[in-house]
Order: C-alpha cells, then structure tokens, then sequence
C-alpha cells in the first residue's frame, strides 16, 4: 500500500497533473517552465529553464524565477509530509535567503535534502500545538553541474485545531 507522500510524490511527478496544478496555483511557475524532476521522503529536485519567458535584461534567468523553483524544491518536500495529514498542519514560508553564484544561462536545478528535518518539524509542531521553524537548504546547478545559487527558505509549520 503506497503511503500519503507517495501519492503526492506521483501527482507532483506527473506531467500533466502537475501543469494543471501550476496553471491553476501558481501561474508564474507554470509560464516560467518551473518543474518537479523527482521526489521522494528526503529529497526533492525542482528545475527552471533559461527561457524568453524567465529571462532578465541581461539574458540570464530572473532571480524571482530562480527563487520560484528554489522555494519549490523545499516546499514539495513540506506539502509531501503534510498531504492528507489528521490534524491538518499550515505552512508558511516566513524567510527566504539567496545567495548567487554564477549568471543562469540554461536551465537550473535545485536539489533540496531535508526531507527528514522538515518532517521532523512537523511532527514537534503536532506533538507541542506550537509553532515550528525550519531552516531549508537548497542548492541550484547548471547542466555541467557548477553552482548557480543557494537558497535557505524558512518555512513556519503549526497544527490547526480540530474543530
């Protein structure tokens, strides 16, 4: 029996659920070519294009298109721990650091790992009825695999009243 991560893992892997889901949530992302390559418990790989439609003046990627698919590598992993979860949990991002490295001149992915930390987080935020934070890291590379940018987005997790 699949678990509730690996049924959200397969919505968010499959193309076509995961165009309508941006179409309809979060158009920038859906028009910008943002997309989840893989996801599992621990790690999640979220890619964006060097596009007409994510470019800059200067013919690089748009740092908010770079920050689009960097926020989505950590918050995939977050939404996975929470899919179909009694007591519901929100989660808000609270903090969002970038750090740039290289110009993004073809298409970026981001590789976020803490899978286990973030569920982690969550569970404490059920388990006290408190509020939790969580530090995230991610980390975007070119094709060649060189770095391009970091990102930490803090994201707030806490345990809605059942009512």
């Amino acid at each position: 029996m699949e678990s509730n991560f690996q049924l959200f893992s397969k919505q968010m892997t499959s193309p076509l659920k995961f165009r309508m889901f941006l179409l309809s949530k979060l158009p920038s992302a859906y028009f910008s070519g943002v997309r989840v390559k893989s996801l599992d418990e621990n790690k999640c790989e979220v890619s964006v294009p060097f596009k007409w439609f994510s470019q800059n003046p200067f013919r690089s990627t748009y740092f908010a298109c770079l920050s689009m698919a960097a926020e989505m590598s950590t918050g995939a992993l977050a939404l996975g721990h929470l899919y179909k979860r009694k007591p519901t949990v929100s989660m808000l991002v609270v903090k969002t650091e970038g750090e740039y490295f290289k110009k993004a001149v073809d298409k970026t992915t981001f590789v976020c790992e803490d899978g286990s930390q973030i569920k982690k987080m969550i569970e404490e935020a059920v388990e006290s009825g408190e509020g939790r934070t969580i530090r995230a890291k991610t980390i975007g590379k070119n094709k060649t695999g060189e770095f391009v940018a970091e990102f930490f987005i803090t994201w707030s997790f806490k345990a809605k009243k059942e009512k």
